[in-house]
């Protein structure tokens, strides 16, 4: 049974078309990864068929009473409101089903005999409805799923406001579980997740008997979970059956025999087009050329799809650091309060080195005590001499209308606009990205408009953040190619141990030393 139908969808932003003549079918149980380069339009997707954008043209159509569940990467949470607000609020609806199920309570003591029946029968499906969804067990379910994503360490009673960015996802992933909708619509839900949660989301979703979409640049996490995919690219969305692996082996394999029949069509065209051009104008041969003619006019020629920009990184290295790069003695990383135990190690010139651990036990705060954009609470970092830093940072500022061209500019304002613009492009960023505003582009493009300003600049030291969110496949090779390239030292956040497997020498598990385990 189909739980959604999308016909002839076609949707662009200006003169830049993202689908033209889209169609798409979920049925009942189906576990869908929706895949493509960034910038393809895959959130584009999600939020059309989420009704949050009308798309210009085509049809979107849910099956009657279908509940759709969306985490999405761009979600806001209101500040002032707890852990526990936010998962209850997944509730919401069983509490208006409450409310009605009084209402008719209330009318029944009036109500005719003939309609007493119907009433009898409402609130048997309401109840039915109330019992299937947990109603009556709401407060251990919130709590079951704070356990679960490891919340309750952090205090279900925790304003909102004050979470990291992997804590965020986890409660709107576990509200999301708690709605226990038909269909689940994921967007990059393991960006910012740890290990550990990553691990438990796979489990839940290899058992999950209902249907989801999950969009995803985790290939290891995406074949475990997917039964099909849906690949877009140049405006289309093509289907395939299986996992990540089976459609690469098959997509390989229809661009090989597409680019051959294309080779064969080119020579054959040029064939008959050298054929009329020597024989049209003599009168021997003019029906002949003319019968060469009409099958060229006729044929219908093979288009190759457009090459998506490859990215190439390449890190600019400035002199060489001195024998440290930083060391720190008995620093206690926080805010109000510790995250960590007194911590005390140091990192050599051109040493590369992981840092690993669960979500909200200072990671981040670590890296920016260490660049000194936070104080610490107690204790020194020392920093070593020559040092050229990099870093990145994990999300680029809310507010932004800079356009590309303007943000690097803003870093670089000696480039010509040539020299931009050539910055960006070697990025894998299209000419329509570049001259677009920074906040209207994909998670995935605007890493690496933020990769950009990072590469060329020179450094002897790179602090990388969780670099490989949003970031497809050629991206993350590409990044990880350049990386071991580099020969300065690099402190890098990751809970993708593929990406830095064969890349650093060693990895600090912070959990070793935080206070919030």
């Amino acid at each position: 049974m189909s739980i959604l139908n999308v016909e002839h969808l076609s949707h662009g932003f200006g003169d830049r078309a993202i689908f033209t003549d889209v169609s798409f079918r979920l049925l009942k149980g189906e576990h869908i990864g929706l895949i493509g380069a960034n910038g393809e339009g895959k959130s584009t997707f999600m939020s059309i068929i989420t009704n949050k954008l009308m798309p210009d043209e085509g049809k979107v159509e849910w099956a009657k009473n279908a509940r759709v569940g969306y985490l999405d990467q761009h979600t806001v949470l209101e500040k002032g409101m707890t852990i526990r607000d936010v998962l209850k609020s997944a509730f919401g609806f069983l509490f208006e089903m409450e409310e009605k199920m009084n209402a008719i309570c209330d009318r029944m003591g009036e109500a005719p005999e003939d309609e007493m029946n119907a009433m009898m029968e409402e609130l048997g499906t309401i109840q039915d409805l109330l019992m299937a969804h947990d109603f009556y067990v709401i407060d251990s379910r919130v709590e079951e799923i704070g356990h679960a994503f490891g919340l309750d360490e952090i205090g279900l009673d925790k304003d909102v406001e004050e979470l990291s960015g992997g804590q965020r996802t986890k409660v709107l992933l576990g509200k999301l579980l708690l709605e226990k909708p038909d269909i689940l619509l994921l967007d990059e839900p393991t960006n910012y997740l740890d290990v550990q949660h990553i691990e438990w989301l796979k489990r839940y979703l290899q058992e999950y008997e209902n249907a989801f979409i999950l969009i995803s640049h985790d290939i290891p996490f995406l074949n475990s979970v997917v039964n099909l995919i849906y690949h877009m690219e140049n405006q289309k969305l093509d289907r395939y059956v299986g996992d990540y692996d089976r459609f690469l082996e098959v997509y390989e394999m229809k661009k090989s025999q597409l680019e051959a029949a294309y080779k064969r069509q080119q020579q054959e065209i040029a064939e008959l087009q050298d054929f009329v051009a020597r024989n049209k104008a003599r009168v021997a041969t003019r029906n002949m050329a003319m019968s060469r003619q009409k099958k060229l006019d006729k044929m219908e020629v093979i288009e190759l799809g457009k090459e998506k920009p490859r990215p190439e990184f390449h890190f600019l290295n400035a002199r060489a650091a001195g024998k440290i790069i930083f060391e720190t003695r008995d620093l206690v990383i926080g805010y109000e309060e510790a995250l960590s135990r007194p911590l005390n190690f140091s990192m050599e010139r051109g040493e590369k080195i992981a840092v690993t651990g669960a979500n909200g036990i200072g990671k981040t705060t670590l890296l920016k005590s260490i660049l000194g954009l936070i104080p610490s609470l107690s204790g020194s970092v020392e920093l070593g001499d020559y040092l050229y830093i990099g870093y990145f940072e994990q999300e680029l500022a809310p507010g932004n209308t800079s356009t590309c061209i303007e943000e690097i500019w803003k870093e670089f304002p000696s480039y010509t606009q040539y020299q931009v613009r050539a910055a960006l492009a070697k990025c894998g960023l299209t000419t329509k990205n570049i001259e677009s505003q920074v906040r209207v582009l994909s998670g995935g493009e605007q890493a690496r408009v933020r990769l950009c300003k990072l590469i060329n600049r020179e450094t002897n030291i790179l602090l990388l953040d969780e670099p490989t969110n949003h970031l497809d496949v050629d991206a993350k090779e590409e990044l990880k190619r350049a990386l071991l390239e580099y020969k300065g030292a690099v402190l890098l956040i990751c809970h993708e141990p593929e990406f830095y497997d064969g890349l650093v020498s060693k990895v600090w598990d912070l959990s070793q030393w935080s206070l919030k385990l």
